[in-house]
This record gives structure tokens, C-alpha cells and sequence, in this order.
């Protein structure tokens, strides 16, 4: 079929039925809408196409810079539907955790602007937003550039109404159980409000990553109040799922289904599974339940060897903190009471790390303490032992529970690691004595 332009490709993405040996499921129809198949491989080539395709020829005209808060899949349709037309392309995020998406956004002619480290820690007192940040430059340079917005902009929900779910309803029929993984909330939104208006009494999960955790493009328990277009009452049930469970559901999508989606497809699987197996012989007939493969497995490469080496490199057992086990943190984790903390440090002058990203940590830290973001952390643990087993060492994250994993999985291989129990969110509350260094900022 002959095509004029690329964009053309875009949506009409093919659904595809899991056969009923995968999944296991007696009165359930899985259907899996396969959006990883658009033509720059991810969903977001619908919201990033319908946020700028009635302002193309205007923004060609007037040279303005099309802006955006994303480090994945929607800077890179944005860059790529603004590199064929002409128009200057920018995303601004934390930090880009993923260096695959950096090199493809790269690649593609992106112009990239990192605002200093964010944490994989959730930290409600670090200032480094980036929507915020956008906002102002755009006011302090009118005229300059155009902000596409897709956390706020409704034509991100609208064209999931007006396109991804018709296709789903044109393709099955009747859909009894919706499943969509949360990042914007943008495509479950429009999704949902179609399938609702033609079945009532549709079921809707939504699906985000376990508190403290990443999964690409979805936000987790923490996180969600930050997007501006999600409805909570939309959703029957919102799900959790953890990296490593959505990792383990991609496999099983990828090998017995051959549908080569990412991570975040894999928590969406998972997720559906997780909740049609407990209903699955409740049912007194065959539904039709539909979940959302939204991109691509290949540039999450890192991510995934990470999380799981043993898929790389099949003769070695490579233990981190998403995969120690809940007795392991009871049985080695150490902490220390934010009341006893100040005394403690004087006893026995331990080395501090505040793991909490950068602009937090300027914001205000324990006296003392040495930053070394989490996922750098992450990285020097993984590559050895950072201690000698005669140094006491406090770890401090957001809220204590990340660096209790730390804690647990460095004591377990005999050094001696403490973590402060209810991190920095709760020193703060104590009103105990900080350090700032807010004068270094730069923004």
C-alpha cells in the first residue's frame, strides 16, 4: 500500500487475541492492542501527532521551537514529527535513566536539556520540576516557543477517544475488562471514555509501578498527583506491579507470544493477569478483556540487563535490591530512629549518603553527608563492595525504604550499613538541623 507521508502510518495499530495456552485463563478472551507497532513505536505517536498537527503550518511559519517535558517516547515523536517539517524540537527532563531513549532522541535530532539529577527516590520536597521549569522560560521568552504540554493538553486524551478506542470496539466488539498502564493518562483516558460510552458497565484498571519503583512511562504511588489530565474516578481498581514482575511478563509476551514490547507492556500483562485470574472462574461467561502493548522492547536493553544480568549472562547470580527478598531486609537491614540520629551520628561518625537527587540534597542535608544520587549508587554497588567492613555508613533516601534494601543487601554481604528510617521527609519533620546549599543551584 502506497503511503504520501509516515505520518499517514500512524494509529490503526492491529489487535491481536492471546491464545488461551499462555494465558491459562477459562472464560476470559485476552486481546492485546499492539501500539508498538506505529511507525515511531509507541502510543505516543497518536497524542504527539494530534498535539501538533493543527499548528504545523503555523509553527513552520513562525519559527517558534516546540517544547516538552519527556525523556521517551513522546520527544521522540515530537522530534521526529517536527524534524520532517521543519520545526526546532526540545524536551527538558530530569534526567533521561534510560540511554538508549537519549541516543535515539539524540539520533533523531533532538535538542536535550538534562535539569540536574533526579533521584529514583519519589521525594516530595525536591524542587526540580520540569514542567514548571518550561513554563517560565516560555514566559520569559514570548513568542519563542511552543509548549505541546501533554500532561495538561486534552488533545492527548481526544485523540484515544477518537481513534485507539473505535479501533478496539471496530476489532472485538463488546469490551467487558480495559487495562492501560498509567504515565499521562492520556491514552487510558480517551480509551476509556469511548469503550464506556458504548458498554456501561465496562471495567477499568489502571496500572502503576510499586511505591519507590521505575518502570519506564509509568508513574508510580507517589507520583500521580503530578499529572494534570488524570481522573481517579475513571479507574475501578488502580494495580501496582513492581520492575521485576513487569520485566517477567514481558518475557512470557516476547517468547510465547512474539509481540516484542517493553517493559511497561510487560506491567500491563502482568497487570491484566494479576486480576483476570482471580475472576477467571467466578465468570458464568466469556468476556473480552483488553490490555495496551505500548512500545517497544530494544531500547530498554539496559534497563533490562540491570534489572535481570541473568538473561545476558546465564552462568552468574547477580543479587540487587530488586530482587532481595522481604526476609532478607528483616533479617539484615539495620536502621536508625530519626530521634536517636543526631546522637548517633556523634557516637559513632559514620560516612553519610544522601541518595536523594541533586537539587533536594542542595535544598537541604543531613551535615556532613556525601550525595551519590540512587542510581549511581546503584551502579558503584553493583561493581563491588563501596566500604570497608570497619566504616559505619548511614544511608538516607526520600523516605527510608529504599535505602533499607540497600541496607540489608550490603550487610548481607558483612559490611555494616544503616539506613534512617523515614529518610529525609522525616528529619525534616522533626525540624532537625539541615545544611543548605541553595546558593549553588543553577536554573
Amino acid at each position: 500500500m502506497l503511503y504520501k507521508s509516515v505520518l499517514d502510518l500512524i494509529g490503526n495499530t492491529p489487535i491481536i487475541e492471546i491464545d488461551k495456552k499462555v494465558t491459562g485463563l477459562k472464560n476470559v478472551n485476552l486481546f492485546v492492542k499492539c501500539e508498538l507497532f506505529n511507525p515511531f513505536g509507541s502510543l505516543k505517536d497518536r497524542a504527539g501527532y494530534s498535539m501538533l498537527k493543527d499548528k504545523i503550518a503555523e509553527l513552520k511559519e513562525s519559527g517558534v521551537t516546540v517544547i516538552e517535558s519527556s525523556s521517551g517516547n513522546t520527544a521522540k515523536a515530537l522530534q521526529i514529527i517536527c524534524s520532517i517539517n521543519g520545526i526546532p524540537f526540545k524536551t527538558v527532563t530530569n534526567r533521561i535513566k534510560v540511554p538508549e531513549t537519549k541516543n535515539i532522541l539524540k539520533v533523531c535530532g533532538a535538542e536535550i536539556e538534562e535539569l540536574p539529577g533526579l533521584s529514583e527516590c519519589p521525594d516530595p520536597t525536591d524542587p526540580n520540576d520540569p514542567v514548571a521549569y518550561i513554563e517560565r522560560i516560555v514566559s520569559e521568552n514570548k513568542g519563542k516557543y511552543y509548549h505541546t504540554n501533554q500532561y495538561t493538553n486534552l488533545r492527548n486524551p481526544k485523540i484515544h477517544f477518537e481513534t485507539t478506542g473505535p479501533e478496539i470496539e471496530r476489532d472485538i466488539g463488546k469490551v467487558d475488562y480495559f487495562f492501560s498502564t498509567l504515565g499521562t493518562t492520556g491514552s487510558s483516558r480517551g480509551v476509556i471514555e469511548y469503550l464506556q460510552s458504548k458498554n456501561l458497565s465496562l471495567k477499568k484498571i489502571g496500572i502503576i509501578a510499586d511505591k519507590g519503583d521505575n518502570i519506564p512511562g509509568i508513574r508510580n504511588k507517589d507520583e500521580m498527583y503530578e499529572v494534570g489530565i488524570f481522573e481517579k474516578s475513571l479507574y475501578d481498581e488502580i494495580l501496582t506491579v513492581n520492575s521485576m514482575q513487569a520485566i517477567e511478563q514481558m518475557l512470557v509476551l516476547n517468547r510465547k507470544v512474539g509481540i516484542l514490547g517493553g517493559p511497561t507492556s510487560g506491567a500491563c500483562f502482568f497487570g491484566a493477569m494479576e486480576h483476570l485470574r482471580k475472576i477467571d472462574e467466578t465468570l458464568d461467561k466469556t468476556v473480552n478483556a483488553v490490555f495496551v502493548a505500548c512500545d517497544r522492547m530494544e531500547w530498554y536493553m539496559s534497563y533490562i540487563e540491570k534489572r535481570r544480568p541473568d538473561i545476558f549472562v546465564t552462568d552468574t547470580k547477580v543479587e540487587n535490591i530488586r530482587n532481595i527478598k522481604d526476609e532478607d531486609i528483616t533479617k539484615f537491614a539495620k536502621s536508625v530512629d530519626v530521634e536517636n540520629v543526631i546522637d548517633w551520628i556523634d557516637e559513632n561518625n559514620p560516612i553519610i549518603i544522601d541518595m536523594r537527587g541533586n537539587l533536594a540534597y542542595k535544598n537541604g542535608h543531613i551535615k556532613n553527608s556525601i550525595n551519590i544520587t540512587d542510581v549511581f549508587f546503584d551502579d558503584i554497588v553493583e561493581n563491588g563492595l563501596p566500604f570497608s567492613s570497619e566504616n559505619k555508613v548511614l544511608l538516607v533516601c526520600a523516605i527510608g525504604d529504599k535505602s533499607k534494601k540497600y541496607s540489608a543487601l550490603l550487610n548481607k554481604k558483612n559490611l555494616d550499613i544503616y539506613s534512617l528510617d523515614g529518610g529525609m521527609v522525616e528529619y525534616r519533620n522533626q525540624d532537625l538541623p539541615i545544611v543548605r546549599n541553595l546558593k549553588r543551584v543553577i536554573v
